[in-house]
């Protein structure tokens, strides 16, 4: 875990500065605050880094992938400005989050113009790299316009599935996939483009992010019921109390006797939880074993994903690849 993180603070940095210059001529000034404001409260990057590594992975350098990387965690920081704004939500990596330090119009525009950036410093890829042909550019762009599409359906989704208490498990996995896997997914297909690999191992890579995708998501709303508050930076259980749908949810309700799936539906869609009644809720999805069912399918994703690159030759960003695979599971955060 510890070589992932040392990599991943080596490309955020990377990545960091290029987003600094990238948006320094952004006015008027309050603009420019609220647009740079969540990249310089930190943040792990892994997407930016995914693509840095997918590249390296194919036989390209860490240098051909920086712009590609750039544009994808400005399509997310755009995607978390915007969720927040949705979802209400007040804080975001540990500091007021954007609509609250701002206003929410400026942090529409901010979100705006990073969603706005991330397809002009697409589109200059050949001025960092001569070398990258305009087929490769396009689909880059495509690319990232296929998974900005993604995001837009799995929160609208999301948002369809408060409240409806019979959602699927399969109903379940293509939200979390849209909302969350496939931005993932679009990072390290367009570091595999940057680094000029073949149709096959584009799909490949694109394969190998949409699986730890989907393992990043599932393992979220695992440690909601199984981290601490401190690591968490939120009370545990808050899924239960927000009534969320989450795998452990529609595993749980599946596989419940009527008399616990009807106390676990009215803990849910009451506003104002006790502790006790969470932990009543979370007894019963151990009872059910529905928070073991979760972290298992999230293994299994990432047992998946790492067999997916064997077909890679060995290298430094193989190895991390695969050890970034664990990593997206073993968090603690």
């Amino acid at each position: 875990m510890d070589d992932v993180t040392v990599t991943l603070k080596k490309s955020a940095s990377i990545i960091k500065d290029e987003i600094d210059a990238s948006l320094s001529n952004i006015i008027p000034q309050d603009l420019k605050n609220a647009s740079i404001y969540l990249t310089n409260a930190g943040g792990k990057m892994l997407r930016p880094g995914l693509t840095l590594l997918t590249c390296q992975l194919v036989g390209g350098s860490e240098s051909d992938a920086v712009k590609s990387g750039v544009a994808i965690e400005l399509i997310h920081t755009f995607s978390l400005i915007h969720d927040d704004i949705m979802d209400d939500d007040e804080v975001r990596r540990g500091q007021p989050a954007v609509h609250v330090k701002w206003d929410e119009p400026l942090a529409i525009l901010s979100g705006d113009i990073l969603f706005s950036k991330a397809f002009e410093i697409a589109l200059s890829l050949k001025e960092s790299n001569p070398n990258v042909s305009s087929d490769a550019v396009l689909e880059t762009l495509n690319t990232i316009a296929d998974s900005c599409i993604k995001i837009c359906e799995g929160q609208a989704l999301d948002m369809s599935f408060e409240g409806n208490f019979e959602v699927c498990e399969d109903d379940y996995l293509d939200m979390i996939f849209k909302k969350t896997g496939a931005l993932i997914a679009a990072a390290t297909k367009i570091g595999a483009i940057a680094g000029g690999a073949d149709l096959n191992d584009i799909s490949t890579l694109y394969e190998y992010g949409k699986l730890i995708g989907l393992a990043f998501q599932i393992h979220d709303d695992y440690l909601d019921l199984t981290s601490d508050e401190e690591s968490l930076g939120k009370p545990i259980g808050s899924d239960i109390a927000e009534g969320k749908m989450t795998l452990i949810v529609v595993n749980a309700l599946e596989k419940a006797n009527d008399e616990d799936k009807q106390t676990i539906l009215k803990i849910l869609k009451e506003e104002n939880n006790s502790l006790e009644q969470i932990d009543q809720v979370m007894n019963l999805f151990n009872k059910y074993g529905s928070i073991e069912y979760a972290s298992n399918i999230a293994q299994t994703y990432v047992n998946d994903a790492k067999k997916i690159l064997s077909n890679f030759e060995d290298s430094y960003a193989k190895e991390t690849l695969l050890k970034l695979a664990d990593y997206v599971i073993g968090r603690s955060t």
